[in-house]
């Protein structure tokens, strides 16, 4: 059963003739995203007035079809996979890792990157992940082939389920011929980023209930070591926040990590706008829509980018992201907390961006004696190590010239927020860090509060880089 791709050739060519803007189209394309991103569905009436808004602001009834479409972006696309290894997972991952594949003029990196995502994990890990490969190629002895070259190399991954080889049949794609030539791009490059991004959209399609986060790779890259377990870290410590989108990468298509529930509405996204410009430019509108304004990047990055020719027609392509690191670091793990500080915060650079991952920071004006920020923990914790650090390499004087690293226990509430009402002094800061190790070994109790508390007033505003904790095993283990 061939898809509805009438009404996107039908939109292709009303788009060409009409004068208004692509940014009308994603407009739109928000409000149904909103109104369906939860429930899907919405009042009668509701319906009834979002039809005449679009209408009005397209001044077309060609699109209202395509608008019909989209109303279930909860709902998979018809797409009939050819598994050409492996077969459907039997439980629920925590990780499905989606890499997209077609033949390449120079060079071919998939095997690589295949053997870094298992080398790189340990046993555990792996029992916790599934790898599926999309050969997004319409040439099926190229496929064939280089199959039986993954499952010569990874037959034991392939009997485990932790690895899986589809195809999706080139009759399920539109029309990649006449495409609109955005940005002065070639017709030839027109047509081999509209049909990656078809391409995405199917393995995203694919992968929907396969586990509870999704991560997508390109077929060139290779892994950090025990990358999961810092994704893990990274995703526990942003419990209780909202998020789309989390990065490992900074480059391209490569280490963006989703909720598998959003997975439909991605992949319907990139359908509809399949032939407006690149995948990874179409995702930031995606987090976008989907409310989440700023990039939530991990650093140090855990993957690279490996290849050196390019997949379009054989390019040179000497990208690196030169905060990926590839040995084993040694990750904070920032267990869920509330943050606040009666430290007079300067716009928009809150308590919350001191304890992230992200390439954040605290910034606060000139604090005095007896300020103090506060880290409140959702459940007391154990802590092995804490290390904070002030100032920036551009603001290197506004560090905490004066300053204690506190523990607390004995959680009580305030008008001001959540406080301890017992504090144990751990050290002083020295040229604006503290670095303490063995808390656990120093401490009798489990940790509800970790604080600190400025010991004498500055001239000088106060950056919190990062704050970074390592949790040690529970006394109940």
């Amino acid at each position: 059963m061939r898809l509805p791709w009438k009404y996107l050739d039908k939109m292709r060519c009303f788009r060409k003739r009409s004068t208004f803007p692509l940014l009308g189209i994603l407009i739109t394309c928000l409000i149904f995203v909103n109104l369906y991103m939860e429930d899907g569905y919405v009042l009668e009436e509701d319906k009834r007035q979002l039809r005449e808004t679009s209408m009005h602001q397209l001044n077309s009834e060609r699109y209202l079809h395509t608008f019909k479409y989209l109303t279930n972006f909860s709902g998979t696309i018809n797409v009939t996979y050819r598994y050409l290894a492996g077969s459907p997972v039997s439980r629920k991952k925590y990780l499905t890792i989606g890499l997209s594949s077609v033949k390449r003029k120079r060079g071919n990196y998939l095997m690589e990157t295949i053997k870094s995502i298992f080398d790189q994990s340990s046993y555990e890990e792996l029992k916790e992940i599934v790898v599926v490969v999309h050969l997004a190629d319409f040439d099926l002895a190229w496929c064939e082939s280089l199959v039986q070259d993954i499952s010569r190399k990874f037959a034991h991954h392939i009997i485990a389920g932790r690895l899986l080889v589809i195809h999706a049949p080139e009759e399920y794609y539109p029309s990649l011929d006449g495409l609109k030539r955005n940005y002065n791009d070639p017709e030839d490059r027109v047509r081999f980023r509209s049909k990656q991004n078809v391409d995405y959209a199917f393995l995203l399609n694919f992968c929907t209930n396969l586990s509870d986060f999704y991560m997508m790779l390109e077929d060139d890259v290779r892994c950090s070591k025990n990358f999961l377990t810092a994704m893990k870290k990274v995703i526990t410590s942003k419990e209780g926040s909202y998020w789309v989108m989390l990065e490992f990468s900074k480059l391209g298509y490569i280490g963006k990590l989703y909720h598998s529930k959003d997975l439909p509405r991605l992949a319907h996204f990139l359908l509809m706008f399949y032939q407006e410009m690149p995948c990874d430019w179409l995702l930031i509108h995606f987090r976008g829509l989907l409310a989440q304004k700023d990039v939530i990047r991990f650093k140090p990055s855990l993957f690279q980018h490996m290849g050196y020719y390019s997949s379009y027609k054989g390019v040179e392509n000497k990208l690196k992201d030169d905060d990926f690191e590839e040995d084993s670091f040694d990750i904070p793990d920032n267990p869920p907390a509330i943050l606040h500080t009666n430290i007079n915060v300067f716009e928009s650079y809150d308590a919350s961006k001191a304890y992230s991952s992200v390439d954040e920071y605290f910034w606060g004006k000139a604090p005095s004696t007896g300020d103090f920020f506060v880290i409140v923990f959702y459940k007391s914790t154990r802590i092995s190590k804490i290390k904070i650090v002030t100032g920036t390499d551009d603001r290197q004087n506004d560090i905490l010239h004066h300053g204690a690293l506190e523990v607390g226990e004995k959680l009580i509430g305030s008008k001001k927020g959540k406080q301890c009402s017992s504090y144990i002094t751990l050290g002083e800061f020295k040229n604006g860090n503290i670095e303490v190790h063995n808390v656990d070994h120093k401490i009798s109790f489990e940790i509800e509060c970790v604080r600190i508390v400025v010991t004498a007033s500055q001239k000088e505003w106060l950056i919190i880089k990062s704050i970074s904790l390592w949790t040690a095993p529970s006394s109940s283990q």
